[in-house]
């Protein structure tokens, strides 16, 4: 039985953010450092196992990279974890395109 990631698009998104939804941020460091959604969580693809203490249990979580399929597979990972994520259609492109906020620089520690 093939587990079907949920999808969320941006508009969706962006009301979910304003609200203090979670967004994880599954791009590598030099795409984060260049421009994400603010207050996204870093936890890049290539490394998401060691980053699971950081990403939340039992609330939605938002999983974007680039243009969202990277995204859906590490929905997947999260799921497979015990959480509730959701993949964001588009990606950080449409985020951008769409002219919601962007923020640039390494993740706050």
């Amino acid at each position: 039985h093939e587990h079907m990631v949920r999808s969320i698009d941006i508009a969706t998104l962006a009301q979910r953010h304003t609200e203090g939804g979670i967004v994880v941020d599954c791009r590598e460091p030099r795409e984060y450092v260049a421009g994400h959604i603010p207050g996204a969580l870093f936890a890049p693809m290539s490394r998401i196992m060691s980053y699971l203490d950081e990403i939340p249990v039992g609330v939605d979580v938002h999983v974007i990279c680039e243009s969202g399929n990277r995204s859906t597979a590490i929905a997947e990972i999260l799921e497979r974890t015990g959480r509730s994520a959701l993949s964001v259609e588009g990606g950080t492109a449409a985020w951008r395109a769409a002219g919601h906020p962007i923020e640039e620089g390494p993740p706050r520690t």
